[in-house]
């Protein structure tokens, strides 16, 4: 309560709107945060949805209502609350702020909690609040009742595993390591060494200014992470955990210790691994005293025969650390004296000692940190000239698991002097051998500067690929993998490497055995290749390789060239090539074989929407290509939509729809409404399947563009509209619920759909995604493009309950925001709605009262509107004036879009209808719209100058705005009696004579 005002002192209008102040306050500073980012935009989401309703509220008096005003006070703490918490999570330590991550969204719950139940109070049934709101606020209730804000999948897995690391005290380095890279790529900080180890000092620090803070619990709880956090290698430097080792090997003396006789179990008189105390004192190894128990009648302790069960049975953990010391003291002797004898031994004594290094390796990662620590590497590196394979092979295999998830280890191999070149000799001797060099250069490739190393041996790369058709699949899975790896690196003579090995792969691929071709093939189908390598393997000639390779017989070989082709193909140069090279005819050819399995047509289709992606309009300046030109393969095409299943028909929708933005996209549409596609993609939007809705619904959208209306008309009917609407209320994708929207703004017969849409409940569903309307974005811009394309069908001037229902969810103001911030095409949809709410505004004009009995003791009677005359407001009458609309119309006619500027003329001249003339041209002189129209007489289209010269003529009419404005209009005039056609001719010289610049009688009438 400390952050927040004494609500109570502060006025409720005032209070009100610091509010408002707050919760934008929180909306900027949410969008900063450094942990929960989802978590804290829903809560801020939420808060700017009561904006409007607390707007609304500060236009009324609330005082007398209680529930309003502790609604309010309420909202007002929460809010500061909220920022301060939003405050905590953008300053402190992200490692902090992760291990606090629930606690963190239990106080977001809180927040909103509290807030809900503040707004569920609100009477809002008996306030004077407009029909959107109150339906806003309700649905915005339900939806704060049922958030849920807690740690996520991700989070709360490495939560657990520090609780887990936590009670198991003795876990290893990898276990530490891997814990702090998972926190750092949940949080979005960097996994290099240094940043770990600073986000950990930092991390230190909080747990400092917890202990000033006298919070002793967490900062115990805290120190218990760190202690774990602390055993990574991040934590400490290679050079100090070197030095803290040596320092204690060298107290431990030289030769092992033996085994206390409390370490020893009683029953199998070894040494114990997990001793447990028994109520008497005794303690005996868990695994043992359980089967004791387990076989003798009666449980009776083996040492004093008292009754004993498993439930008594407790760790004994002091004793079981001593045993751990004993054990690890023995461990690091033995290490240290193993290094003479690997050194100066005969062959046998150097195997033995490779093994016993071996079997340390094996039994503990802590075993293994030692042996780096003790420098055995320039040792092991060394072992890699000597004669005897068997040495190298168990030398490589030592390596190999040092270099295990221990990046230090790996830089200390690759800085050894010709280490690296002997484990690539290693690579070409005999098979056992060669697999356990690969496997140690696999582990070395994991770490990105040991990779330079690994290109810059020479000999090296051809080694591996020459690996690639090894008969152990293990070792040419793990070829493949180095090849891989080393295809990120940036390195200049890395890339060349891969280059030579690509070059060596088409060989293979082109005359090489069947089996190796297959395995070619499936390798250019799963490597991991960039830009760069995509385009080189198509420069070099592998399509043409490919393309052959995709009609042979062998099933195998043709599944394995396809997917290569896939991943070829998903580079858009490298698709248009295909497509250049005759690639999509025998793909197609597959697609449409009723005999082809279903994970070949799965995986023919996936090509083909590459494909035709490649294919879409980008830069004019590309050259473009068509990927069918053939009216029957488009046929055979859609066709297939029918006859497959669900995974093929997503990616034949993918590619229709690809193929009507391309070049050809007006033929393709025209054929597939030829095609009945309308009725097709309109069933299929009734599916389940939600990922081929979304594509059926995308196509549909594309299919009805540039329409024709009887095309169109025959398939939709009041239930498709309803189909459309459910996908709009039940989608999570923005592009597939702005597709939706598209089809219906794109229906003809605005009087029907405006039908349709009322009886099937539309307009609510619609309405709700103009709320945002100011968003910017090209998915968010043409969903608003599209929901004011539908708003187009429910203000058609023949349906007035549609209109009200437009004006009473505050749409109209919506609509002349759109006129400054939409797209052409929004503006254009906006004016016409505007046109046509526009046209209605005349007979819902309400007439203004008489005065009755004694005008002096009469009130003042209302101001009416200027155009109207009777009194007019946009909820009533949706007049354009009360709206603010003329001015943003006007402007509008300066957009280069000329159908913008039609229906913006269009609405603008709903002023000067009728009788209206008088009126509605003085509110357009005072909006400066003569001039913009005066402009527009030398602007083509005809049609739309055709509009304004029929308008003028009227306007002219009146002497005052003839003399005005009719000399700046004279020249665009005759000019236009020269060039115009015969139509526009003949306007121009009737406005020009009505100006006194032709005679009633000239020939150009």
């Amino acid at each position: 309560m400390d952050v927040v005002t004494n609500t109570s002192l502060v006025p409720i209008m005032e209070l009100l709107s610091q509010t408002i102040e707050a919760i934008i306050e929180v909306a900027i500073a949410s969008k900063n945060v450094l942990i929960k980012e989802k978590s804290f935009a829903e809560l801020s989401s939420y808060l700017e949805h009561t904006i409007p309703l607390l707007r609304e509220l500060n236009m009324k008096d609330i005082r007398d209502s209680e529930g309003l005003e502790n609604f309010v006070e309420i909202l007002y703490h929460e809010t500061k609350v909220a920022k301060q918490l939003i405050e905590e999570c953008k300053e402190r330590n992200r490692f902090y702020l992760f291990v606090n991550s629930r606690s963190i969204a239990k106080r977001i719950k809180d927040i909103t909690r509290e807030i809900t139940h503040a707004m569920s109070c609100i009477p809002l049934a008996s306030l004077d609040i407009s029909l959107g709101i109150r339906e806003d606020i309700d649905r915005l209730v339900n939806n704060m009742r049922n958030a849920e804000f807690k740690a996520g999948i991700a989070e709360e897995e490495i939560l657990e595993k520090i609780e887990s690391g936590i009670q198991e005290w003795n876990v290893d380095r990898s276990y530490a390591n891997k814990l702090l890279v998972s926190i750092a790529e949940v949080v979005g900080a960097s996994t290099d060494r240094a940043a770990l180890k600073k986000e950990l000092e930092e991390f230190k620090s909080e747990i400092e200014n917890l202990r000033l803070r006298k919070d002793k619990a967490e900062a115990i709880q805290m120190d218990q992470i760190i202690a774990l956090l602390e055993r990574a290698d991040a934590a400490t430097s290679l050079a100090d955990r070197e030095k803290k080792y040596l320092m204690k090997r060298t107290f431990l003396g030289n030769q092992p210790l033996e085994p206390l006789q409390s370490f020893y179990c009683p029953i199998t008189q070894e040494v114990m691994v997990d001793p447990v105390e028994t109520p008497s004192g005794h303690t005996f190894e868990r695994s043992a005293i359980e089967k004791w128990l387990a076989e003798q009648d009666g449980h009776l302790c083996p040492l004093t025969s008292t009754p004993l069960d498993t439930s008594m049975l407790r760790p004994n953990k002091t004793l079981r650390q001593s045993i751990e010391e004993w054990k690890d003291r023995n461990t690091m002797i033995i290490i240290a004296s193993l290094k003479s004898r690997l050194s100066l031994g005969e062959e046998e004594e150097v195997l033995q000692c490779l093994e016993q290094l071996q079997d340390l390796c094996e039994e503990g990662e802590m075993h293994r940190e030692w042996i780096v620590l003790e420098n055995y590497i320039p040792c092991l590196t060394e072992l890699l000239q000597a004669k005897n394979g068997d040495i190298r092979k168990r030398a490589l295999d030592i390596l190999c698991l040092l270099a295990k998830d221990n990046d230090d280890a790996k830089e200390r191999i690759a800085r050894v002097d010709n280490a690296m070149e002997s484990i690539a000799k290693s690579l070409g001797r005999r098979i056992g051998e060669g697999k356990s060099a690969v496997a140690l250069l696999l582990e070395l490739s994991e770490n990105e500067s040991v990779r330079d190393w690994i290109g810059n041996v020479q000999g090296c790369i051809l080694l591996l690929v020459t690996m690639l058709s090894s008969a152990d699949n293990l070792a040419a899975g793990y070829a493949k993998n180095i090849l891989d790896n080393l295809s990120f690196s940036d390195d200049n003579v890395i890339l060349m490497a891969k280059n030579n090995y690509f070059k060596y792969l088409l060989q293979l691929l082109s005359s090489g055995h069947e089996d190796v071709k297959i395995r070619m093939t499936k390798t250019l189908g799963e490597m991991e290749l960039t830009d760069h390598n995509k385009s080189s393997l198509v420069e070099e000639g592998v399509l043409d390789l490919l393309l052959v390779l995709i009609s042979r017989d062998n099933l195998e070989m043709r599944i394995e060239a396809i997917r290569a082709l896939l991943n070829l193909s998903s580079l858009r140069k490298n698709g248009q090539e295909m497509i250049r090279k005759g690639g999509v005819r025998p793909l197609l050819d597959i697609l449409l074989c009723h005999t082809s399995s279903q994970s070949l047509r799965e995986l023919v289709a996936a090509v083909l929407v590459n494909l035709s992606q490649s294919t879409t309009l980008q830069d004019s300046g590309e050259s473009q290509v068509l990927m069918l030109e053939s009216d029957e393969d488009i046929y055979k095409l859609f066709s297939l939509i029918n006859l497959t299943g669900p995974a093929v028909q997503v990616n034949v929708l993918r590619v229709l729809y690809a193929m009507c933005l391309s070049p050809s996209g007006t033929t393709v549409r025209e054929k597939l409404r030829q095609f009945s596609a309308v009725l097709v993609l309109i069933r299929l939007c009734e599916l389940d399947n939600l990922h081929l809705r979304a594509n059926a619904v995308k196509l549909l959208y594309c299919v009805t563009e540039d329409n024709d209306d009887a095309a169109i008309l025959e398939h939709v009917e009041r239930p498709s509209i309803e189909v459309l609407l459910k996908v709009m209320k039940t989608s999570d994708d923005e592009e597939e619920i702005a597709s939706a929207m598209g089809i219906i703004a794109n229906l003809p017969d605005p009087m029907q759909i405006s039908k349709w849409l009322l009886e099937s409940g539309g307009p609510p569903i619609i309405f709700r995604f103009l709320r945002d309307g100011k968003n910017i974005g090209h998915r968010k811009n043409k969903l608003i493009e599209n929901a004011v394309g539908a708003i187009c069908h429910l203000t058609v001037q023949t349906n007035l309950q549609s209109q009200k229902k437009v004006a009473e969810a505050g749409i109209i103001p919506l609509l002349v925001q759109f006129l400054e911030v939409g797209t052409c095409l929004t503006r254009k949809r906006a004016a016409i709605s505007l046109c046509q709410l526009s046209v209605s505004s005349p007979r819902l004009s309400r007439q203004i009262p008489r005065h009755q009995g004694f005008w002096c003791f009469s009130a003042t009677p209302e101001a009416g509107c200027p155009v109207h005359g009777g009194i007019c407001t946009v909820e009533s009458s949706f007049c354009l004036i009360e709206a603010g609309a003329v001015k943003p119309l006007v402007r509008v006619l300066g957009e280069p879009e000329p159908g913008a500027c039609e229906a913006a003329l269009d609405a603008l001249l709903t002023l000067i209808d009728s009788e209206r003339l008088q009126s509605g041209s003085k509110v357009l002189v005072e909006a400066n719209t003569l001039p913009m129209m005066i402009k527009l007489i030398s602007n083509p289209p005809p049609r739309l100058q055709e509009k304004v010269l029929s308008s003028l003529e009227r306007i002219f009419r009146l002497v005052e705005i003839k003399q005005k404005y009719g000399p700046s209009a004279q020249m665009p005039l005759i000019d236009l009696t020269q060039r115009g056609n015969h139509s526009l001719r003949s306007l121009a010289a009737r406005i020009l004579a009505q100006l006194n610049v032709l005679h009633d009688q000239s020939s150009y009438f």
